[in-house]
């Protein structure tokens, strides 16, 4: 299984801080859908960047990029038209721990 990594860049800067309460209900149905990958085995890290650029960073393993597109397409960020995606392929190289 390939592995993709996808950023969210999210529509201002200190997004995190700024958050109203209908970007919050949208980034908690995001985080419910990344503990979902996480528990199926999918999703090998997630996590924002801090600071006044919020970018947020998904690593996780798909077949192919069809697929990896369809995932992050789904990103309830995306869809909500919150964040803009980014798709990369990406090789995981050295990991702690493993």
């Amino acid at each position: 299984m390939a592995e993709w990594i996808y950023f969210l860049h999210t529509p201002r800067e200190h997004f995190a801080d700024t958050m109203t309460d209908e970007e919050r209900t949208v980034w908690g149905a995001h985080f419910e859908r990344l503990k979902k990958m996480h528990a199926e085995g999918t999703l090998v890290v997630a996590g924002p960047t801090l600071g006044p650029i919020n970018t947020g960073i998904t690593i996780f393993e798909a077949p192919d990029e069809a697929t990896a597109r369809k995932v992050m397409d789904e990103d309830p960020c995306i869809t909500s038209g919150l964040a803009k995606g980014e798709l990369r392929p990406f090789r995981l190289s050295l990991l702690r721990g493993r």
